[in-house]
């Protein structure tokens, strides 16, 4: 873990990949997962997604990003029982994915429209709403997100989300029914 400190407390480092800026132009692919991999979000049936009060919240409000985040495009999305995947494209500057030494500056501000601040902002409203109605219901920690980084590889993962709920007994999330 090294002698990273934040604070004075140790810190886990970040999943993200430290030389990119995750406000740049590009296509990211995102899985939020519930805590536990409790299945909140409802169940599937006959190879569809029945979404349960909180899964209709998820989905719901996964519209809503591109109304708070700005120059924001949503791919492919699908709510599992205990998981989410979904297509963000981002398009906040001329200079595409800028790769570099960014990583240690993303501590100290990630900015109003990168990647992180975006799911942040989705994940928080989706909990607020299922606090204010009394719905049982945690996140993970984390996200998992990869960089799309050509059309091929965008069409594969639209096509995997698309078809996530047909394949869910291979699911790698699967478990916890």
């Amino acid at each position: 873990m090294g002698d990273d400190k934040f604070q004075n407390k140790y810190r886990i480092s970040s999943a993200r990949l430290q030389t990119w800026d995750y406000a740049s132009n590009g296509a990211y692919f995102i899985t939020i997962c519930t805590k536990n991999r409790v299945h909140y979000f409802g169940k599937i049936e006959n190879e569809k997604m029945i979404l349960s009060n909180v899964g209709v919240i998820t989905d719901l409000l996964w519209y809503e990003i591109k109304n708070h985040a700005k120059n924001v495009e949503l791919g492919q999305f699908v709510v599992m029982p205990n998981h989410l995947h979904g297509i963000l494209i981002l398009n906040n500057n001329d200079n595409g994915g800028n790769i570099g030494n960014v990583g240690k500056k993303r501590f100290q501000n990630q900015g109003k429209n990168s990647l992180s601040s975006i799911v942040g902002s989705y994940k928080s409203a989706i909990t607020k709403h299922c606090n204010r109605l009394e719905f049982e219901f945690d996140w993970q920690y984390r996200f998992h997100d990869h960089i799309i980084r050509n059309t091929q590889s965008f069409q594969k993962i639209q096509n995997y989300i698309a078809n996530n709920p047909k394949n869910w007994k291979n699911d790698k999330f699967y478990g916890n029914e």
